[in-house]
């Protein structure tokens, strides 16, 4: 593990908790070669916003003319920040992989606001900069040069950012932020994961002390300690520098908010997790207290295992949302509607952000394999919306073109197309958020089903492909093609035949039964009456017990005052 720096967290609980996770908010995991069940490299990622439309883009390999610019569209906004000169080639890009298994995800988390140009000179930002890398990179290292390049000469003009920035080989996390609008670049650090390791970022940087002497592992720009000390963010020694404490404004969110997904994810494979508990409560000093960049897992981490961690609640941990009173009077729904934080009697309180959250556009786990030709070793395993309830569908990295429902056509965040697989998982996955307990188990099923068959297909279709690639490889890259493309009609149309069976089983608060995998009927074809689920004893109780409960819920009896009274009734 990395030796970390220390700072006074004690202090981090008193500060105010206005605003704790009212910002869009990403996850990325990451696993080494040598920590992955099969030695892939694997980096997941959330893309969490309430604004985001999840679909699957496209970016063919270009060749360009001398003299070509390349538009810069601010990714969140649509904004036109200006034009950069083209290079000569450009590689195909599907989603966040590239043609060579290139894969770049991100999380943003704020920083200082002094640093940032959001509306000034500088042009690149986080969006920009992740597929203009992704387009022009072979490898991980590559991409960091690219994308350390581009800032320095044409400005950062969005806030702090963490990126995962993988291959089949490496896997690197880089932290950034720009100078503010009176100077063009970034200050930054990127430091590869150790290939036995797992490690993660989630809205808060992740980077403290890093070994400036290890070229072959870290690496950094010249003055990222100069010029924070020019700006008077740190006076101390260059040796006891790091990064986030000084170049972040730590508060409660950023610990319990943030790093406690990153938390859930370590905890889940690496014993001694709960050492970093007062970490994420931020009532710390000790050095060696503060949550590590990496830890060794326990054991072998699969593809699957990171697709079933992005579905997490924390659940089994202090702060598990499946069992609060949220999730106890609600059917078990570990959702909490925005905005997080909320005042009782002067007091502020936050509920728990969890990796799997309802406004996700969409979700990948990106497998990376080094052993295997590009073309099949590239698998991105893409899903939309909340990563709980989605399928992860292969997509590999050679195709040419992606499934219909999945493409951004006539639908959008504000057009509902019933064709569209972001607005057929949405219809599914709110349909669960009322009667979460009830309908999660039929979702389960259908989920598991499509991804086990995914799965168990895998190895026939890259063996077919890998075959093929000696002797034509346009005829393997059409089969990856057709393959992916069927696999994200046939799931999106499966999903919408789970969503009308849910909304049939479940209409207006009743279960129907069912017999023989049927909705039942009695013997003369009439629906027989369906089960009356209710609520759970804590509903119950909360009712009753309540400051409006009581006895005006209570069944009494009728008392009768006399004879003649009862003989009237």
């Amino acid at each position: 593990m990395m030796k970390n720096y220390s700072i006074n967290l004690l202090a981090v609980v008193m500060m105010a908790l206005t605003g704790w996770l009212t910002a869009d908010a990403c996850t990325n995991l990451l696993v080494g070669k040598n920590a992955s069940a099969d030695g892939s490299t694997i980096i997941t990622y959330a893309a969490d916003s309430h604004t985001l439309f999840g679909d699957l883009q496209y970016l063919p390999a270009a060749d360009h003319p001398a003299g070509s610019m390349r538009e810069i569209i601010d990714w969140d906004s649509g904004k036109r920040m200006g034009a950069i000169p083209e290079v000569p080639h450009t590689y195909a890009v599907v989603g966040n992989m590239n043609e060579h298994q290139v894969t770049i995800a991100e999380s943003t988390w704020g920083g200082r606001e002094e640093l940032w140009d959001l509306n000034g000179k500088s042009i690149i930002d986080y969006g920009s900069l992740i597929y203009i890398a992704l387009q022009r990179s072979r490898t991980a290292r590559e991409a960091i040069k690219v994308m350390t390049e581009l800032v320095a000469q044409y400005g950062y003009a969005s806030e702090g950012e963490s990126f995962s920035i993988g291959d089949p080989n490496e896997i690197w996390i880089m932290d950034m932020i720009g100078k503010g609008p009176d100077e063009l670049g970034a200050v930054w650090v990127a430091i590869r994961i150790p290939d036995d390791c797992i490690a993660g970022h989630a809205n808060n940087p992740r980077i403290w002390k890093f070994n400036m002497k290890d070229k072959k592992n870290v690496m950094y720009s010249k003055d990222v300690i100069s010029f924070a000390k020019k700006k008077g963010l740190y006076s101390g020694k260059d040796a006891d520098f790091a990064f986030a404490p000084v170049y972040q404004k730590f508060d409660a969110g950023a610990l319990r908010g943030c790093d406690a997904r990153v938390w859930s994810f370590f905890n889940r494979f690496h014993q001694g997790m709960d050492a970093y508990l007062p970490f994420i409560y931020g009532k710390t000093r000790a050095d060696a207290d503060v949550m590590p960049l990496y830890v060794k897992p326990d054991r072998k981490v699969s593809v699957r295992d990171m697709q079933n961690m992005m579905r997490d609640h924390f659940e089994g941990t202090p702060f598990d949302m499946t069992v609060d009173p949220g999730a106890t009077t609600a059917y078990g729904v570990p959702y909490r509607w925005r905005p997080m934080d909320f005042e009782v009697d002067g007091v502020t309180y936050s509920q728990e952000r969890a990796i799997a959250t309802q406004q996700t556009g969409w979700v990948f786990a990106a497998q990376m394999r080094s052993w295997m030709p590009d073309e099949v070793g590239g698998c991105f395993w893409f899903g939309v919306d909340d990563a709980n309830t989605a399928v992860f569908v292969p997509m590999y990295c050679c195709i040419t073109q992606v499934p219909e429902s999945y493409r951004q056509g006539k639908a959008d965040m504000y057009t509902l197309d019933w064709d569209c697989a972001f607005w057929v998982n949405n219809w599914v996955a709110n349909q669960a958020y009322a009667r979460y307990s009830q309908m999660i188990g039929d979702i389960r099923k259908v989920q598991g089903e499509i991804e086990d068959n995914f799965a168990k297909k895998q190895s026939v279709i890259e063996a077919e492909a890998t075959s093929l690639l000696t002797t034509d490889r346009a005829a393997a890259v059409r089969l990856l093609t057709n393959y992916s493309v069927n696999a994200g009609q046939d799931a999106t149309a499966r999903y919408k035949k789970l969503g009308e069976y849910l909304f049939v089983k479940y209409l207006d608060g009743n279960i129907k039964k069912e017999k023989d995998g049927k909705f039942e009927r009695n013997e003369y074809g009439t629906p027989a009456s369906p089960t009356f689920a209710g609520y759970n004893q804590e509903y119950y109780d909360m009712l009753i017990k309540g400051p409006n409960g009581g006895d005006r819920l209570k069944v009494e009896e009728p008392v009768w005052l006399d004879e003649k009274d009862k003989a009237k009734h």
